[in-house]
């Protein structure tokens, strides 16, 4: 073969050398990019707060997507065991001081976080055709078998009426008559299925359900305020993102969806 032809030949294969690996190292857009998961803040609240809450986690889930939030609900002395326990909880949003008090002195809590959110009224409820309980008095007539309170010693609810009815000088005669129940969830559903005649909750918990009516307040003068103390735990591995929906439960928009749900405002 002549020369020329050589030199031809080689330039030829160069040519298909320099092709394949321009094809070869073509960049292919990855179809494999990862997402980025959103950071999960566990909530453990008082079951009196599941209703605004809920809303509530709509509303922050428009304005942080970046923000995952887990709800856990129940007595706010269950929650606090539960805490004590170990369990993987990133804020604490407890029905009563005493047992957001308990975790302080264990130092469980992130203390310059812990504030009082909002407040509520006790309240005496029975069913929406009874019209046999009028008053509190009532609650000690012969023909009034039972009434629901939550456990004095884990809903703080119950714990408000227990001192409600002492001060009240009606505790002694009414003891023998309690349900007790594990949260004023409980109560609520006791006196709206009929299983007692009447029972002490939360107005927010009242206002919510189409079963029950309200009879009357209790004397606020009764028992101590009431107030929800909502603190970040000091376990969290996520302080920053807890104290941030701390602060927008204590914003004016998060108030507004309290006082739709029952809830009362507190001096801040």
């Amino acid at each position: 073969m002549k020369k020329g032809s050589w030199l031809l030949v080689l330039s030829f294969l160069l040519i298909l050398s320099l092709f394949g690996c321009s094809a070869g190292n073509t960049a292919q857009p990855s179809k494999n990019i990862s997402k980025v998961e959103p950071t999960e803040i566990m909530v453990s609240a008082a079951a009196s707060m599941k209703d605004s809450l809920t809303e509530l986690q709509k509303a922050y889930a428009e304005k942080t997507p970046e923000v995952k939030l887990t709800f856990v609900y129940g007595a706010s002395g269950t929650l606090q065991q539960q805490i004590e326990q170990g369990a993987p909880v990133d804020l604490f949003i407890s029905a009563g001081k005493t047992q957001m008090d308990a975790l302080e002195q264990k130092n469980l809590l992130v203390k310059e976080s812990k504030v009082d959110l909002v407040g509520n009224e006790l309240v005496l409820v029975a069913g929406k055709d009874n019209t046999k309980v009028t008053s509190l008095e009532d609650l000690t007539k012969a023909d009034i078998d039972k009434i629901s309170i939550g456990t004095p010693e884990s809903v703080p609810a119950g714990k408000y009426a227990q001192e409600s009815l002492t001060n009240l000088k009606l505790w002694d005669a009414l003891k023998p008559k309690f349900v007790l129940a594990k949260d004023v969830t409980q109560v609520l559903n006791y006196v709206e299925t009929g299983n007692v005649e009447a029972g002490l909750v939360y107005q927010s918990d009242a206002q919510g359900s189409t079963n029950v009516k309200v009879v009357t307040v209790v004397p606020a003068s009764s028992h101590k305020p009431i107030a929800y103390p909502a603190a970040v735990i000091a376990a969290t591995k996520h302080k920053q993102a807890a104290e941030d929906f701390l602060k927008y439960l204590l914003s004016s928009d998060a108030e507004k969806i309290f006082v739709k749900y029952g809830f009362t405002t507190l001096v801040k």
